[in-house]
C-alpha cells in the first residue's frame, strides 16, 4: 500500500494531521503578526482571523475527521476514502488559504470556498446516516450544518465590518462546538472509563446516561443560545451560565475520573472536559462582576475544552484506528500536559495574572503540544494499519 493510499484510507488520517499542523502554523502566524516579527497581513483584522481559524479552521477539521471515522462504526457502511477523502481534505486546505492570503477574491467568494467544506461534511454525514439507518446520530450531523451556518454568519460580520471576532457568528460557532463536546464527551468519557475500570474489576463505575444528563444538555443548549444573543449578556444570563456550569461539574463528578489517575488517556478526557464547566462559570461571572474578563471564560472553552478535548480524541483515535496499543508514551504525556498548561496560562493571562509572560508561555506550549502530536503521528498517518 502506498503512502497516498494509506493516508487517505480513513478520515482521521488527513484531517487530524492537517488540523494539528494548522494549529501550530496558525498560532505562529498570529504571534508573528501580533509581535511585529512578520510583515504578513491577514486578509481580515488579525483578531478576526485568529478567532475564525481556531473555531472554523482547526476545530472543523477535527470534527470532520472524527465524523468520517466514527460514522462507518455507527452505520456499518464503507468509510469515505481515496480520492473522495482527498477532495474533502483539499477543500478544507483551500479554505485555509482563501482566508489567510489575499487572492484578490471578493468577500463572498472567500465565504463560498470556506463554508463549502462544512456544508459538504454535513451532506456526507447525513447521507451516510440515512443510508445506514442510523437515526440516533442525526443531531450530530445537524449540528455540523449549524456550525456551517455560524461560519457563514462570521463571514457576514466580516463583510459588514461589525467586529466578527466577537460577533454573532463567533458566539454561535463557539456555543455549537461546546454543545458537541458536551454531547459527544458525555458518551465517550463514561464509556471509555467504564471499559477501563471493568478491565480492573473495579466495582465503582460511572453513572449511565440518564435524565440528569438530558437535563444538563437541554439547559446548556438554552443557556448558550441566550448567551449568543448578546455581545454583553445581562446578569440573568450570567446567573444561568454559572448554574449550568455547576450542573456540568456535577455531571463530571459522576464519571469516576478520580479512579483513573494512573491512565493518562482516560484522566485527560476528564481533565479537558472540566474546562467546559469552567468556561460556563467564568463567562457567567464576567456578566455579573466586571472584574472578571469575558476573555477568561472564552479561552477556557476554546483553548481548554476545544483544544484539549480535540487533542485527546485525536490521540485515542489515531492510536486505536492505526492498530497501535492504546497507551500513552512519553510523547503523548508531554503534548497532553503542554496543552493543559497552555489553556491554564491563557486563562491566567486573561485574569491579569502575569499577563504578558502567561500569554507568550501559553502560545509556546500550544505550538509545542500540537507540534509533538505531528512528530508522533506523521509517520503513523502515512503507514498502513498495524
Amino acid at each position: 500500500m502506498s503512502a497516498f493510499t494509506a493516508f487517505f484510507s480513513a478520515g482521521f488520517r488527513p484531517m487530524f494531521l492537517g488540523a494539528a499542523l494548522w494549529a501550530v502554523l496558525s498560532m505562529w502566524l498570529w504571534i508573528a503578526y501580533w509581535t511585529g516579527l512578520s510583515t504578513w497581513e491577514p486578509l481580515w483584522g488579525g483578531l478576526d482571523w485568529h478567532v475564525h481559524e481556531l473555531l472554523f479552521g482547526y476545530a472543523s477539521a477535527v470534527l470532520c475527521g472524527f465524523l468520517l471515522t466514527a460514522i462507518p462504526n455507527w452505520t456499518g457502511r464503507p468509510a469515505v476514502a481515496g480520492l473522495s477523502l482527498a477532495g474533502v481534505w483539499a477543500l478544507w486546505g483551500l479554505g485555509r488559504v482563501a482566508v489567510t492570503v489575499d487572492l484578490g477574491l471578493t468577500p463572498w467568494a472567500v465565504a463560498l470556498i470556506d463554508v463549502s467544506f462544512l456544508a459538504l461534511v454535513c451532506a456526507i454525514a447525513t447521507r451516510e446516516l440515512v443510508l445506514g439507518g442510523n437515526t440516533r446520530n442525526f443531531p450530530v450531523a445537524g449540528m455540523v450544518g449549524l456550525v456551517a451556518l455560524a461560519n457563514l454568519g462570521f463571514h457576514w460580520d466580516v463583510a459588514q465590518d461589525t467586529g466578527a471576532a466577537w460577533g454573532m457568528g463567533t458566539r454561535l460557532g463557539l456555543a455549537l462546538l461546546i454543545m458537541l463536546i458536551s454531547l459527544i464527551g458525555g458518551r465517550i468519557i463514561p464509556a471509555f472509563t467504564t471499559n477501563w475500570l471493568r478491565q480492573r474489576n473495579d466495582a465503582q463505575l460511572p453513572t449511565p446516561f440518564n435524565r440528569f444528563d438530558k437535563a444538563v444538555l437541554a439547559g446548556s443548549a438554552v443557556t448558550l443560545l441566550l448567551w449568543s444573543l448578546w455581545s454583553e449578556p445581562p446578569s440573568l444570563v450570567g446567573a444561568l451560565l454559572i448554574a449550568v456550569g455547576a450542573a456540568h461539574l456535577a455531571r463530571l463528578s459522576r464519571w469516576c475520573g478520580h479512579r483513573t489517575l494512573s491512565e493518562p488517556l482516560i484522566i485527560a478526557l476528564h481533565l479537558f472536559y472540566a474546562f467546559v464547566p469552567l468556561g460556563f462559570i467564568l463567562t457567567g461571572l464576567s456578566a455579573i462582576w466586571p472584574g472578571v474578563s469575558a476573555i477568561a471564560g472564552i479561552h477556557a472553552w476554546s483553548a481548554g475544552a476545544i483544544g484539549g478535548m480535540t487533542l485527546i480524541v485525536m490521540t485515542r483515535a489515531s492510536l486505536g484506528h492505526s492498530g497501535l496499543p492504546l497507551k500513552a508514551g512519553m510523547v503523548e504525556r508531554l503534548f497532553l500536559m503542554a496543552i493543559a498548561l497552555s489553556a491554564c496560562m491563557r486563562i491566567a493571562s486573561a485574569l491579569d495574572i502575569a499577563t504578558t509572560p502567561m500569554l507568550h508561555g501559553s502560545a509556546t506550549l500550544w505550538m509545542l503540544g500540537f507540534g509533538l502530536f505531528v512528530a508522533r503521528f506523521a509517520r503513523v498517518m502515512i503507514t498502513p494499519r498495524a
